[in-house]
């Protein structure tokens, strides 16, 4: 397996390097088919969405952000599950999502070792959920921060 290599914008330091620094240590202890997986869709996510952040939550989950969580990277015994937090609120054309799927908010997607990355597939699925967290930031009332009397 190659060594885990973090993306990064070139000229800009990100503020989310320790949790880079932790999904890195995660695929390259996971070793197997697993780390593969993960560092694939990581790689893939970043492809739809530069301008991604990675989280470390939920002791040792990592999480994809922008404005708001997007999606997770699990990984289990048999399966890397991605589980979009507003899946259910995206339109899936091609039935990437085969998990959570009774859920009101969640969507998930399951891969299997071996399995084929739709990556066209899989990134319109991610421009769809940046495109619905910004919309949301968008409509958010602005919170003022008043000082008290």
């Amino acid at each position: 397996m190659s060594k885990a290599v973090t993306p990064r914008l070139a000229t800009e330091e990100r503020a989310d390097d320790s949790a880079s620094r932790r999904i890195d240590g995660r695929i390259m202890e996971l070793g197997d088919w697993r780390g593969e997986m993960l560092a694939r869709i990581r790689a893939l996510i970043y492809k739809a969405d530069p301008d991604v952040v990675e989280e470390w939550k939920w002791r040792g989950v990592p999480v994809f952000a922008h404005d708001g969580i997007l999606c997770t990277g699990e990984t289990y015994k048999s399966v890397v599950k991605m589980t979009f937090f507003k899946g259910a609120s995206l339109d899936d054309p091609t039935g990437m999502f085969n998990s959570s799927l009774d859920g009101n908010a969640r969507r998930a997607i399951d891969f299997q070792e071996g399995e084929k990355i739709d990556e066209k597939a899989l990134k319109a699925l991610i421009c769809a959920a940046v495109a619905l967290n910004t919309a949301g930031s968008a409509t958010r009332p602005v919170r003022s921060r008043k000082k008290a009397p």
